[in-house]
């Protein structure tokens, strides 16, 4: 025999790291065993040279030295990349989720016989792989379309508290993520994975199809946000509805953003069912509008301390003017020494004339020019300090200007005013503006792509967040210092001609943040309609959701076709809503619900001491997951509580049917413990003091015969048990198989088969014991002892009258019936001996009337008594 020896492949020097990298994972995959030496190898007597296995001691000293140089040099440039390494990798840089690649390298393979070799992903690092598609996810449309709208409304101190609320929330998600992460390794497939493989399906599955709902609804916004640029600040001439009096635009708005928005709802689906490679290729360009647009707003910043743009407001006494069909804010001027009337005139008169019938609150007040960005220098920040909320219709207004109020105010929503288009209170924006900071799962999304996934995670979710946390702060702030407040609370820019609120800050012009957000929302949508799909068939493909499982196949490169139909059906309800300020809330709750499923289930695994639970993220504490997911509630109610019940109501209607009814998986449930704890509390507090008389009930051990199948001989024993407890209180069901349990084994397990097939039928809520014993009587002396756990131990035992016993030939059948009797007498507890029970109504047998005769023969401290009315609580 040969002696023990190790033997690792033959490599070529010259190969990179990556593919040794490759081949040690392939041999870790499949482990050479030493005991299989001789089968593997017969040659044993072979040279060295002709063997294509060598001893490790024997390489060759020079390709061995080479190797290392070459090791040393590439780990050298990886800690140091150069510049155009960097753009390389910004060159390949993607934004989808993980598995897109592989869909679409399938599609090129040629011919069914071409085989089709998995492709390696590129080994991302933090900055490529977690870093930027965070910030891109993060940063998007609640930022470009309302985040000066809520700066103007609710002013910069209640800004800032939403933004700190909302920023606090995601930062504490990340890091019970990051213990997530760092707690074993993490499997490719992202959040999902993480989850469900950590903390078991249950969690798993709710946490996924929340994020799924959340990111299906965010494709919903995105295209809205998609829509209301195009349609309100590119081409408003393209609005297919038009209103034809001021009071019927809201519904001409909401009309066009229903047929535009599903047109282009078809439109991003077909590219997505065509390909995404498509997407993947244009993933830099949208990231680039993102940035740029970032620089463009704090470049205008800056530009407004020493040259502020010039972009004047008309005033209407101290109301804001819609400025979209007059050039001059004047109601009369000179022209060739004639006074004539211009065209704001005509907006609040009959006629042209001087002597027309104009509009008292016209005719009382007059016009004021103010600047729209008067700069950082001009101590505007002082006005925008504190919000103004008010109701649907209220006027926006300058409270700096004089203004003479008039005495009918009927004919004001008729009149060019900029007014609030929806009733607005703190709360309310607190729901608008949540799903600007969500996003931030897009790195964990792609572990399966990262180099080192428990580094990358962490730091680069984290990193994402302080980053946009930053933005959003300072934004706050200087949008609050820049800008006029009567522009920041017009929501669409009418008294800026139809201007991009945030556009006309950004230098060198308005279309740089106008083209620029466009492109991102439609990124965006692109990318949500790309993910929620393939995050749906990883969820059906587990099996956990048994009636989702259709939506796990797809076409025969593994797109999720299903999943996407589904997907773009539940995005046009988004979309048919036609509100970004009512979508928004929506989303807002289902990804509340994913990151409070996260906060909850790591601060469980930590307090109930999970000994699989063991993250090594040093910044991860219990308390600060408790707090998270405290922040996620208080948020849900903030926003809307009339969502957050609906949205807990679906995720506890999702946790419960999977584990009720989705498949077993052998994945580990930390949770498991809760329920551990829970129930080894309350019997420490039971075993404490004997129940008092008031609350005394049976606690049943029903003690079954079988017969030489192992079948139930009395399931109507059952029958009676059931209705007797009414699904409350303990029920167990003992039997006793005669032998002993090594010899008996296998008939045991199907006994307890048959037994509980039996309790199934009869709806009997218990446990099922059967037990091997030498004899019969001292097996059921043994049930009778020890059955229970401490103070969940039964007090009456229920059998079945032995009714053959006068023909039995064998006398030990009434011999163990007396024995039990005596030994439940011994043990001081209720005995029930049920006669004729194979007469006793099922539970599927209905009495509309009828008497329960109770026969009081012995004093037996009231149990007759208590049977009847136990009874006749069973409902039927």
């Amino acid at each position: 025999m040969p002696t023990n020896f190790t033997v690792v492949p033959v490599k070529d020097a010259r190969k990179s790291r990556e593919e040794e990298e490759d081949e040690d994972d392939v041999d870790d995959n499949n482990v050479f065993r030493e005991e299989d030496e001789a089968a593997t190898f017969p040659g044993d007597g072979m040279p060295k040279e002709s063997s294509p296995f060598i001893n490790n001691t024997d390489h060759d000293k020079g390709n061995l030295y080479d190797g290392k140089n070459m090791a040393l040099f590439e780990e050298e440039m990886d800690s140091n990349p150069m510049v155009s390494s960097l753009l390389n990798k910004l060159a390949n840089y993607t934004n989808l989720t993980q598995g897109v690649k592989e869909h679409e390298e399938a599609d090129d393979d040629e011919g069914p016989a071409r085989s089709k070799k998995p492709v390696k992903s590129p080994a991302l690092g933090t900055l490529i792989g977690v870093y930027l598609p965070c910030l891109q996810n993060i940063l998007g449309v609640i930022l470009f379309l309302r985040l000066t709208w809520i700066v103007g409304t609710a002013g910069i101190m209640e800004s800032l508290a939403i933004v700190v609320m909302t920023c606090s929330c995601t930062m504490l998600t990340a890091i019970s993520m990051s213990a997530i992460a760092t707690n074993g390794v993490v499997p490719a497939g992202g959040s999902y994975y993480m989850i469900s493989r950590s903390l078991g399906p249950e969690f798993g599955g709710a946490v996924g199809l929340c994020f799924y709902l959340g990111t299906t609804f965010a494709g919903s916004m995105y295209i809205l946000g998609t829509i209301e640029i195009l349609l309100t600040y590119i081409v408003p001439s393209a609005a297919i509805f038009k209103a034809e009096k001021k009071e019927n635009e809201p519904e001409a708005l909401l009309n066009n953003m229903r047929v535009y928005g599903t047109c282009c709802l078809i439109l991003m689906s077909l590219v997505v069912f065509v390909g995404v490679k498509y997407v993947n290729k244009l993933a830099l360009v949208f990231l680039a509008c993102v940035i740029l647009s970032i620089l463009a707003i704090y470049a205008g910043v800056i530009k407004t301390a020493f040259d502020p743009p010039d972009f004047p407001i008309c005033l209407l006494g101290n109301r804001t003017l819609q400025n979209h069909n007059f050039d001059q804010c004047l109601k009369t001027m000179e022209v060739d020494n004639v006074t004539v009337t211009t065209k704001l005139w005509s907006l609040f008169c009959d006629s042209p004339d001087l002597n027309a019938t104009c509009n008292e609150y016209f005719t009382l007040n007059n016009v004021t020019v103010i600047q729209g960005i008067p700069g950082l220098t001009s101590g505007v920040i002082r006005d925008n300090i504190w919000g103004d909320y008010g109701p649907n219709g209220m006027l926006v207004e300058n409270k700096h200007q004089v203004s003479e109020p008039a005495a009918d105010t009927s004919q004001d929503i008729y009149m060019p005013y900029v007014a609030n288009d929806i009733t607005t209170f703190f709360t309310l924006l607190v729901g608008i503006y949540f799903p600007s900071v969500t996003g931030i799962m897009a790195g964990s999304n792609r572990s399966g792509d990262l180099r080192d996934a428990q580094k990358s995670i962490p730091i680069g979710t984290i990193m994402a967040i302080a980053t946009t946390t930053f933005i959003y702060i300072s934004s706050v702030i200087l949008f609050g210092a820049c800008i006029e407040g009567v522009v920041l609370r017009d929501k669409f820019g009418d008294s800026v001609k139809g201007n991009l609120v945030i556009g006309i800050l950004a230098w060198p012009s308005p279309w740089v943040i106008v083209i620029g957000s466009f492109f991102s929302c439609c990124g965006a949508g692109l990318q949500s309609l790309t993910g929620a799909p393939r995050l749906l068939q990883a969820i059906a493909r587990d099996g956990i959701v048994p009636f989702l499982q259709v939506f796990g196949h797809g076409k025969a490169n593994g797109e999720p076709t299903w999943a996407l139909l589904l997907t773009g059906g539940i995005c046009e309800i988004g979309i048919l809503i036609a509100s970004l300020d009512a979508v928004a809330p929506i989303l807002s709750m289902f990804f509340l619900m994913c990151y409070l499923f996260v906060n909850l289930a790591c601060a469980l695994q930590t307090l109930l001491c999970t000994p699989n639970w063991r993250p090594r993220f040093k910044f991860y504490h219990w308390a600060l997951s408790f707090l998270g997911a405290s922040l996620c509630v208080s948020l849900m109610f903030i926003s809307s509580w009339y969502y957050a019940l609906v949205a807990m109501l679906i995720a506890g209607c999702i946790y419960k049917y999977i584990e009720y009814r989705g498949a077993e998986k052998e994945w580990g449930d930390g949770i498991r413990g809760l329920s551990l704890n829970a129930a080894r509390y309350a019997l420490i507090r039971l075993e404490e003091a004997p129940p008092h008389t008031k609350n005394w009930r049976p606690q049943m051990l029903v003690l079954l015969n079988l017969e030489s199948d192992h079948t139930v001989k009395h399931p109507r024993l059952l029958s009676f048990c059931t209705q007797l407890k009414a699904g409350k209180g303990l029920t167990i069901v003992g039997s006793v198989l005669q032998g002993t349990y090594m010899t008996k084994e296998d008939e045991v397990k199907k006994a307890e088969q048959n037994v509980k097939s039996s309790m199934t039928t009869e709806r009997t809520k218990g446990f099922c014991h059967v037990v091997a014993s030498s004899n019969l009587r001292d097996g059921f002396s043994h049930l009778i002892q020890t059955a229970g756990l401490g103070g969940m131990k039964h007090n009456t035992v229920l059998m079945a009258w032995p009714g053959t016993w006068k023909q039995s030939n064998d006398p030990v059948s009434w011999k163990n019936f007396i024995e039990t009797v005596r030994e439940t007498t011994a043990a001081n507890q209720a005995l029930l001996v049920a006669k004729n029970v194979d007469s006793f109504p099922t539970n599927a047998d209905r009495f509309g009337e009828g008497t329960i005769d109770v026969w009081w023969i012995v004093h037996d401290g009231g149990l007759l008594m208590l049977l009847p009315f136990l009874l006749r609580q069973h409902k039927p």
